[in-house]
């Protein structure tokens, strides 16, 4: 830019053309081209308003013409002899019409309308007009007073009077109107519009030339430059001559003083009024005074002026065709040495900034964070120095200005100053530093902390005591984040004689400053961590259901990087059967929660269809995928994709578990003799994937055995693959007790990482059979007469459980259930009854036809069965098997709710 500048500069001292220049005055962007243009638009509009003036004299004079010529001519006529008596004789037209001619060409108008009191013409111009309604207003004229008036009538837009005609005892015999239309009298204006636009013309052009001229001067004097290039030139040109740590002289070719910076006034000891006078007069030294008037080239010329060495260097102005004089800087060389100095402690601080910015921050860790501001700035910085933040900081929350602090670190050269211990919960009193700091959110230096009564008074005898110890200087720096205050860090010296200064206090507030925005992101990493686990725990199982088929234990341990999606869940089933389920949605954070909290929800869902493994997953599948084209359509969400689960279902009748799996580790089975062996469970694809079914294993279990489920995060780390995770998890559940609990406990102290970076979900199941005296079955024929049968069986058994009370209740459901099964299933037809936590009566038939409950109408002979069984069962429904299906309902037992012993 300044180049630029320069180079215009010269042009248009040097080398001025007249068509460059005119081009720039026409251009606008120079000061002359605004002058010019400013000029022009102030003629132009004088000229316009005196045309504009001109036209509306022009027409108001037409419009006065037009009313006095139509007023004129149409009294005139009215008042014209043989009018009265032409309006009485029968044919009015044809006396008035020719005379109403005669005289509007004789006078000018555009009509002469004659016409009858009721307004109905007798003469127009246009003779289709005669015999119609007069346009326009009549009434005054009937009561004897002219109208004049301007309206828009049948020729157009005109200027009509309208006069009475009387008969010789006054009264209104009939009308007349004379009219002329205001295209006809504004001729004389048209007339004279050429001669006043040609005026305009020529006055616009010679002030045009006028203004060209000026304008053109103008920008000889100016360069050609705008008055923005003119306005930053003199605040740049003035900003950096004043604000340079070098003195700048400018002398002209007679040796007189033009210019002298702030600088140059501070080395020389230049006279207020210097300026103007030659450099000779003005009180410098010999030797700088010959020098700045000579006018010759110096380069780092040492001169002894007063107590100071300066190196001046000069060189002349008129080597570029500029004027005749000389420039000179002046520098203090004698600051040189000092200025070393403190650049090295600059280097220093800049050292250790760097360091803060590399070394604070490491851990989302709020306490370590804090840890790592103390380290870093003892003892380089301070002897001691301690941080406090709001409790609720900590936690992860916003911080409450009302709490108590608490001393997250400290940090010192040694470790018995009497100062709060780390953990001491504090509040500040508001005359101490760092009460004020807190309060007024800026940060305060005590450069002597024995006369510091503000301190003093937060703690007396500590006071002392810190005194006494040698600490005397502080400085408070209130931890900032945007308008957030989390805390405050104090800087304490004792081993250096001088206090803390400014400069100190501002490295301080740098240092906290960088440090505040680590502790800040910890603190919202916390607070997300928290809000993620609170959510996944309130996902997850808060207790596990109640069930006689299996002794569980589990354990679930969150991930230190971010809470993952790890779950599982324990389902009863119908049948005495449970569900075990476990599952893993990759990544972490609350979308990892949210999206393990769906499936979770989804299976008990679909658990609640008693469906066999396999299926069940393929269900889950196709949720998923459907999960992520929805997600898919917006732009910030992310898909599904990823998430793992295995599905177990045991059964205790027949000891048998049916397993399925989409991606997910395969359990692992510890026998009642300790033998431990990962079953071998085909594998399925993720969920969300598609395109591949699940399949289902058959385990057969004897009672006693433990089944471990867990997710990825047990057997899977950055060190070791999965194959070395699933020894290891062989060996501890080989050393684990034969309880869920001892198991759970042993395979977490073996396999749980310092830090974990995963998710872990551990559950271990162990097996109980239902024993075959609590479990009663019959075949039953095709055949209603059976029913009466089935019911004297139940009976027997219901007696010999102790279960008498149940009888009535347990044969009507099991005749509707029997009864529906005979007429609308198929054979074979069996019967079963378990006696569990509740007693449990199941019918089978190989029909897949499943009945519905619904309200028979009072026509209806049947369909009232189902809804009688609702109403005696605590719960029923259907469950589908590869063929048939069984219809089960269960009744609590009486008198008690305590499962009955296993195996008894």
């Amino acid at each position: 830019m300044a180049s630029v500048r320069r180079r215009r500069q010269r042009d248009g001292r040097s080398r001025w053309h007249p068509a460059a220049g005119l081009r720039s005055v026409l251009s606008g962007r120079s000061v002359a081209g605004q002058v010019f243009v400013l000029y022009l638009v102030i003629v132009l509009l004088l000229v316009v308003a005196a045309v504009v003036a001109l036209l509306l004299q022009a027409r108001r004079e037409s419009d006065e013409e037009a009313r006095s010529r139509s007023l004129a001519v149409a009294e005139a006529f009215a008042n014209s002899p043989g009018v009265v008596e032409a309006l009485g004789s029968p044919d009015p037209t044809a006396v008035l019409l020719d005379r109403a001619e005669a005289t509007r060409e004789r006078t000018g108008v555009d009509f002469v309308v004659v016409m009858s009191t009721e307004g109905i013409r007798y003469t127009h111009p246009k003779p289709d007009r005669i015999g119609k309604q007069f346009v326009g207003t009549i009434e005054p004229a009937l009561a004897g007073e002219p109208v004049v008036e301007e309206v828009e009538g049948t020729i157009g837009e005109l200027v009509q009077a309208v006069v009475p005609v009387t008969d010789p005892d006054g009264t209104v015999v009939g009308l007349v109107s004379a009219g002329i239309t205001t295209e006809r009298v504004g001729g004389a204006a048209a007339d004279q519009l050429p001669l006043v636009l040609g005026a305009a013309a020529a006055a616009l052009a010679l002030a045009t030339g006028g203004t060209a001229l000026v304008s053109r001067r103008l920008l000889r004097q100016t360069h050609g430059l705008g008055p923005h290039e003119m306005t930053r030139m003199y605040e740049h040109h003035d900003a950096v001559l004043h604000a340079v740590r070098e003195g700048v002289i400018i002398v002209d070719g007679d040796g007189t003083l033009m210019l002298a910076n702030d600088e140059a006034h501070r080395l020389l000891a230049l006279p207020e009024d210097g300026e103007g006078r030659h450099v000779l007069d003005i009180g410098l030294d010999p030797g700088t005074a010959e020098l700045l008037s000579s006018g010759r080239i110096a380069t780092d010329e040492v001169h002894l002026v007063g107590d100071r060495l300066l190196a001046v260097n000069q060189r002349p102005t008129d080597r570029a065709g500029g004027p005749p004089g000389s420039v000179a800087t002046v520098r203090d060389s004698t600051e040189l040495r000092a200025l070393s100095g403190r650049a090295e402690a600059a280097r220093e601080r800049l050292n250790m900034l760097y360091d803060a910015g590399v070394g604070i921050g490491t851990s989302l860790d709020v306490t370590r964070t804090a840890e790592e501001l103390a380290e870093l700035a003892v003892p380089r910085f301070a002897d001691f120095v301690t941080v406090d933040l709001f409790e609720s900081v900590l936690a992860g929350g916003h911080p409450d200005a009302t709490a108590v602090l608490r001393r997250t670190a400290m940090t010192g050269i040694r470790g018995d100053a009497p100062l709060y211990p780390v953990g001491e919960a504090i509040r500040f009193i508001g005359s101490s530093p760092q009460g004020r700091s807190l309060t007024t959110g800026r940060a305060l230096l005590e450069p002597r902390l024995g006369d510091a009564p503000g301190w003093r008074a937060q703690d007396l005898e500590r006071s002392g005591q810190v005194v006494a110890y040698g600490i005397h200087s502080l400085i408070t720096v209130p931890l900032r984040a945007g308008a957030l205050v989390l805390g405050v860090v104090s800087f304490w010296r004792s081993e250096k004689p001088e206090p803390f200064d400014a400069e100190e206090q501002a490295l301080a507030e740098e240092l906290v400053a960088r440090a505040a925005v680590s502790i800040d992101n910890a603190r919202r990493y916390t607070r997300e961590h928290s809000m993620a686990v609170t959510l996944q725990r309130s996902l997850l199982p808060r207790s596990l259901p109640e069930q006689t088929a299996l002794e569980i234990a589990y354990r679930y341990l969150p991930a230190q990087a971010g809470v993952g999606g790890d779950w599982f869940d324990v389902l009863p089933l119908s049948g005495a059967r449970v569900a075990l389920v476990v599952g893993d949605v990759v990544g972490h954070g609350l979308h990892a929660a949210a999206t393990m909290g769906r499936l979770r929800t989804a299976v008990h869902n679909f658990s609640a269809l008693d469906l066999p493994p396999d299926e069940l997953l393929s269900l889950l599948d196709e949720m998923v995928a459907r999960i992520d084209q929805d997600e898919a359509q917006e732009e910030h969400s992310a898909p599904v994709t990823g998430a793992t689960c295995l599905y177990a279902v045991y059964d205790p009748v027949s000891r048998h578990c049916a397993v399925a799996r989409a991606g997910h580790p395969p359990p692992a089975l510890v026998r009642p003799d300790g033998g431990v062996e990962f079953p071998d469970v085909p594998v399925g694809p993720p969920l969300g994937l598609g395109g591949l079914p699940f399949e289902t294993a058959d385990l057969e279990l004897p009672e006693g055995s433990r089944l471990v489920l867990y997710t990825d995060g047990l057997v899977e780390d950055r060190r070791h693959d999965i194959d070395v995770g699933l020894e290891l998890l062989r060996d501890a559940l080989s050393r684990a007790g034969d309880s869920p609990e001892d198991t759970c406990r042993v395979v977490l102290e073996s396999r749980r990482p310092v830090r974990a970076g995963d998710d872990i979900a551990l559950l271990v199941a162990r097996t109980r059979a239902l024993a075959a005296d609590r479990v009663a079955e019959w075949p039953v024929p095709s055949d209603p007469a059976a029913v009466a049968e089935v019911r004297a069986a139940v009976t027997r058994k219901l007696a010999e459980w102790g279960l008498d009370e149940l009888s009535f209740t347990t044969e009507l459901i099991l005749s509707e259930l029997v009864t529906n099964a005979i007429r609308h299933g198929g054979a074979p037809i069996r019967v079963r009854m378990l006696h569990e936590r509740n007693l449990i009566c199941e019918v089978y038939d190989s029909s897949s036809t499943s009945p519905h409950l619904r309200y028979a109408t009072m026509t209806d002979e049947g369909g009232r069965g189902l809804f009688l069984v609702a109403q005696l069962a605590e719960r029923w429904g259907t469950r589908y098997l590869p063929a048939g299906k069984v219809i089960w309902a269960e009744q609590p037992l009486p008198g008690t709710w305590e499962q009955p012993p296993p195996g008894a």
